[in-house]
């Protein structure tokens, strides 16, 4: 529920001109509901910036998805993090 509440939350900011971008970890339900922009993390439920203490790892998978928000190709965008 979360995950397509995200998604859909997503697209109406999105309306009103503000570029959104998430971390998902279950890229099958964030398909479905299709957001703007989301990087998916292949991590348990939970740890959508992979483990705990792992602060480069972290930092990858952020700027993994901020780096979304200057891509130029169409709408929805999602993206596998290969971390």
């Amino acid at each position: 529920m979360c995950h397509q509440s995200v998604g859909l939350i997503q697209s109406i900011i999105e309306k009103g001109g503000i570029a959104t971008v998430s971390i998902t970890l279950l890229p099958d339900i964030t398909t479905q509901v299709a957001p703007p922009r989301a990087v998916s993390a292949d991590y348990p439920l939970g740890y959508p910036l992979g483990v705990p203490h792992d602060a480069a790892l972290q930092t990858r998978i952020i700027m993994s998805a901020l780096t979304l928000l200057s891509e130029t190709s169409p709408m929805p965008v999602l993206r596998h993090f290969e971390g």
